[in-house]
């Protein structure tokens, strides 16, 4: 993965110190190649600002449609390493306000990394936390609780995946039954951590994987385990890879995360870029967005 620039932190996301339902929307970021925008598509402005947590990270963008509804709900977990200080939520906000564009609501989400309070187990514990916003959306705005796809890019795989599987005591937030979503959609991330962690580091050009999870594998082959789709297989009734830098994971992970149920679809764009596929406008996208519409609207 490019190393980026840090994005400058949103101020209203930083406020306030309690958790609230919604708070004040950020400023719209502006277009930069870098984070995936498009220049004939600037990021619409959040129709709320919903919070999870009471900590700066804790909160996500909701953006919904022009009409009635019920729209299907995409929930977007924004790459980075993560490591702090590489990416936020807001480069994910072009692709967002594209599906709004096209009838979909979408949860652009933040959360913690490894030197903000994230890692194992803290940017778990927002993830979990940050699902719970989608029956709160459910039950206040026109979204299908029935029509859910989680959405990763990059890092954002693992929370795409970890949230729609059960966890045991050994799970980074202890025993947790899986999230009830239909689909996910894995942009250019692992599908598995352990399994794929120098192809992961190779694309962050630095370790990433060792300092999330607390050390090695040797040292911690429980917590490897424990996010494992061997171990703990996504409850799902379709999940589609988008490849781009990462090659697809290998037929053994494939048939892991298809042994729990999974209609499972791999896309390689070889010698894509990391953010064309999530950059609408872009060639690499444009040719697979209509895989990732149909996925999201359980076509």
């Amino acid at each position: 993965m490019t190393r980026l620039l840090p994005i400058f932190f949103l101020a209203a996301a930083c406020t306030p110190a309690t958790p609230a339902p919604e708070a004040a929307a950020p400023a719209v970021q502006p277009n930069n190649a870098t984070y995936g925008t498009d220049a004939n598509l600037a990021p619409s402005t959040p129709d709320a600002i919903l919070r999870y947590f009471d900590h700066p990270r804790g909160f996500a963008e909701l953006r919904l449609p022009q009409g009635s509804g019920p729209f299907p709900l995409a929930v977007i977990y924004h790459g980075g390493c993560w490591k702090t200080g590489i990416a936020i939520q807001a480069y994910m906000a072009p692709l967002a306000t594209r599906w709004q564009s096209l009838g979909i609501a979408t949860l652009n989400v933040d959360y913690r990394e490894v030197g903000d309070g994230g890692g194992w187990p803290g940017s778990f514990e927002d993830w979990a936390a940050s699902a719970r916003l989608i029956d709160e959306v459910a039950a206040r705005y026109p979204v299908d609780r029935a029509a859910v796809t989680l959405v990763g890019h990059s890092a954002g795989a693992l929370p795409a995946q970890w949230l729609a599987s059960r966890q045991g005591a050994d799970g980074p937030v202890g025993a947790r039954d899986p999230l009830m979503v239909r689909a996910a959609i894995v942009l250019d991330g692992p599908g598995d951590v352990g399994a794929e962690r120098p192809a992961f580091d190779a694309l962050c050009q630095f370790s990433a994987v060792d300092p999330f999870m607390g050390g090695e594998p040797m040292r911690f082959p429980e917590r490897y385990k424990a996010i494992s789709p061997y171990a703990a297989t996504p409850q799902l009734a379709e999940l589609l890879f988008v490849q781009a830098k990462l090659p697809a994971p290998s037929s053994a992970t494939l048939g892991a995360i298809r042994a729990g149920g999974a209609q499972v679809a791999v896309h390689e764009n070889a010698g894509a870029s990391h953010f064309a596929i999530i950059t609408p406008g872009n060639p690499v996208y444009e040719a697979n967005e209509a895989a990732m519409l149909a996925v999201v609207k359980g076509e």
